[in-house]
């Protein structure tokens, strides 16, 4: 058996010494480098080759990779390298990182046509000057297999005892064993369709009850698939730091109930959470922790591996231990993972960790998304851009002085379009052409400023120049997915727009996500419709949908529809006191444990008030705005088994999913509305948007999404078959047919 490893993947694990520097960035975005790249290869000779695929073995190892160009005629090879600023700026370790590369795959050339001699040249291309510097050197076929031998000899310990990983790995999971001793109901249904979906390389999207074991319900299935299918790593991508807490502590079970398999697995949180010194730079003549890094990686990286379950306090504790940054050591760790546990960007959005190195290792992959019915806001948030123009307002009067003029010629250009619009809001059916020049203008201004300053750029200006930089990337991908509008929220005398490219319909940005994986299977216990999921994500055309009964019976839980009741807007402050009154008189028939949601804080914060006055011996209390982890955490512990009362919380907030409050913790739901989306200019331009592209614009705006977040939360009180519950749905619209055909199967709603 070969171990296969990419062309960077070696260098960069053979090459790489000195400090971790990031003052030589940010770097050209992915679609910038694309477009280098296609520049700097359009102006070579007609027989020049693009994207040469060479490889070759040493040992056990096979090496791999694709050089960016050849030249027959003069018997050039090129790595064509995409930055922006001084070239001189770029730290001594990088360079040396893209001559490894280049003399790499000038041996794999050289081996492959039979070559003795080879010039080498490094093309680094300048994309705000659109210059090149050319850097090259002649070697002859030995030198370079010299060069070659020399590194893979370096890896080769290290890719032996990744085989034997990987084999001891695969013969442990095909003897994996289901580590409960049976299946719940539903649950082998849903991992027959994962393992089945992955046999086939079709995307899935499960419907699965909540209370029967999702998460190990879908990794069991894929950790079993992972030998056969001969899949290199799997990814649980969660929405929210729970639904990772509770894929390691699955993965966790999985393995100790197998004394035999050694799963490595990684968990990967944000950069602001896992730097320990927020306040230096990332570079060794700021942080401790970057200085050195690549000279003490090995040894932390081999310590780290001792220990398969790496999560956040583990790599932590391993980092500082050997002196290196915790947040760039998963990173790199997830190089020689099985398992990863992330959040959605990390393989989702652009430059997405995971993402990236699967197409740049050919890795074959599986991915899981936890809780998919919160994919379609977070992909909508990665590809939207919002340019404030306050910021620039303030920046103007802070601003080196060889900035002043582009700033100046930006916020001119963001004043003229300002005052020809008519309206507080407004959409285009075009993007401004005079003020993207004057963005990328500023774009490059800025870029060159900091690439000459790296150590004293002011952070607004730094945070400024990232979001120019995301507008001007996603102005790039304009198109039917999305819309750009302006807000006007100052005064004539001082206008201030909030540009926005807000996207609508992230199915063009995930597909070749979808596309680049083995199988992703999305699940949920709200995915219905699913064609509304598939159009807005973008789903394949082969995707699979497998609807899981639920295991629950109607006796369960009491489902009344109070038909007096309407939460419309209009009629908020007539429905305060009946909708008190139902739940006074529900906690008085039966005391316990309950949940009340709400559209919104101030709906809540009404009801809560006339709540206390009119029955104030019932203990209740109220989720507040933007609550620190440690006050989510206290308002949950309110629900003992002993405890009775009524929580007030926000549908579709931080306790309307992903908490779980079984038997007598929670015994009621109150849920004051459908959770429809507020009309407003946005959502109604959304709408116009979905109905010209899927023919159903008021179903995909406000009545999907609304429901999904009804069923969320009134799926906090039955998590169990020994559960028994209540649920008031509070509006005279539950009522209705078309509702009623989105609420759960084994729901049976009785009038009030």
């Amino acid at each position: 058996m070969k171990y296969i490893v990419a062309v960077r993947a070696l260098c960069e694990f053979t090459a790489k010494v000195g400090d971790l520097d990031l003052r030589f960035t940010p770097s050209p975005t992915a679609q910038e480098g694309i477009a280098g790249h296609t520049l700097v290869t359009s102006r070579r000779a007609a027989d020049y080759q693009t994207e040469v695929s060479l490889s070759g073995d040493f040992g056990a190892l096979h090496v791999r990779g694709r050089a960016d160009g050849y030249d027959p005629t003069q018997n050039q090879l090129e790595e064509i390298k995409t930055h922006r600023g001084d070239l001189a700026r770029m730290p001594d370790n990088h360079r040396q990182l893209h001559w490894a590369q280049l003399r790499i795959y000038g041996w794999l050339l050289c081996e492959q046509l039979v070559l003795q001699q080879l010039r080498l040249a490094l093309v680094y291309f300048d994309i705000d000057s659109q210059t090149e510097t050319v850097l090259t050197e002649d070697a002859t076929a030995p030198i370079l297999r010299q060069f070659f031998e020399l590194h893979c000899g370096r890896f080769m310990v290290w890719a032996e005892q990744e085989l034997v990983h990987r084999n001891a790995r695969d013969a442990a999971l095909t003897k994996l064993r289901f580590p409960h001793a049976d299946f719940r109901p539903g649950q082998r249904q849903l991992a027959e369709a994962v393992y089945k979906a992955n046999s086939s390389g079709r995307c899935l999207m499960a419907q699965a009850p909540t209370g029967i074991g999702k998460t190990i319900g879908t990794l069991f299935p894929l950790l079993k698939a992972c030998p056969g299918e001969g899949l290199d790593k799997v990814f649980f991508l969660a929405a929210k730091t729970s639904g990772r807490r509770v894929a390691l502590d699955a993965l966790d079970l999985l393995t100790s109930s197998a004394p035999d398999l050694s799963l490595r697995v990684v968990e990967l949180v944000a950069r602001d959470k896992a730097c320990e010194y927020p306040d230096k730079a990332c570079h060794g003549d700021s942080c401790p922790l970057a200085k050195g890094f690549y000279d003490r990686l090995p040894q932390a990286r081999s310590a780290a591996l001792q220990t398969p379950m790496l999560d956040r306090a583990t790599v932590r504790e391993v980092a500082l231990a050997h002196q290196v940054c915790p947040y760039y050591l998963s990173q790199d760790l997830v190089r020689w993972s099985d398992v990863v546990v992330g959040d959605y960007n990390y393989y989702f959005d652009f430059g997405g960790l995971l993402y990236g190195l699967t197409v740049a290792n050919q890795w074959r992959v599986s991915v899981l998304v936890d809780e998919a019915h919160n994919m379609i806001e977070r992909a909508r948030k990665m590809f939207t851009a919002e340019l404030e123009q306050s910021q620039l307002h303030s920046l103007r009067l802070t601003a080196p002085v060889s900035l002043v003029k582009p700033l100046e010629r930006l916020l001119r250009s963001w004043n003229a379009l300002a005052k020809e619009q008519q309206e507080a809001y407004q959409v285009y059916p075009a993007l401004p052409q005079k003020f993207l020049g004057a963005l990328q203008n500023a774009i490059a201004m800025i870029g060159d400023y900091q690439a000459q300053h790296p150590t004293t750029l002011d952070p607004a200006l730094q945070g400024f120049y990232f979001n120019l930089l995301h507008f001007a990337r996603m102005a790039e991908q304009f198109g039917e997915h999305s819309l750009f509008d302006v807000t006007l929220n100052g005064s004539k005398a001082r206008p201030a727009a909030l540009l926005c490219l807000r996207n609508v319909v992230p199915a063009p940005f995930l597909a070749p996500c979808f596309a680049a994986a083995r199988s992703t299977t999305l699940f949920s216990a709200t995915l219905s419709p699913w064609h509304f999921y598939s159009d807005t994500l973008g789903l394949p055309a082969t995707a699979a949908w497998v609807d899981v009964a639920a295991p629950f019976s109607a006796d369960q839980l009491q489902v009344t529809v109070a038909r007096k009741i309407s939460t419309r807007y209009q009629h908020r402050e007539a429905s305060l006191s009946p909708i008190v009154a139902l739940m006074a008189q529900q906690y008085e028939a039966l005391p316990g444990n309950y949940l009340a949601f709400f559209s919104s804080y101030d709906y809540l914060q009404k009801v809560a008030e006339l709540f206390a006055q009119e029955h104030a011996h019932i203990p209740h209390w109220l989720q507040e705005r933007r609550m620190q982890e440690s006050e989510r955490d206290a308002f949950l512990e309110r629900f003992t088994l002993n405890s009775r009362g009524i929580g007030f919380a926000v549908l579709g907030g931080s306790f309307a999913e992903g908490i779980d409050l079984p038997g007598q913790r929670l015994i009621g739901a109150f849920v004051a509305t459908l959770g429809l989306p507020q009309i407003n200019p946005v959502n109604e331009q959304i709408r116009l948007r979905m109905e010209a592209m899927f023919g159903a614009g008021y179903d995909y705006t406000y009545l999907y999404p609304g429901l999904q977040k009804v069923v969320q939360a009134a799926g906090r009180v039955i998590r169990t078959e020994q559960d028994r519950g209540v649920l008031h749905l509070m509006d005279d619209r539950f009522a209705r047919p078309e509702v009623q055909a989105l609420l759960p199967e084994w729901w049976i709603a009785k009038p009030a």
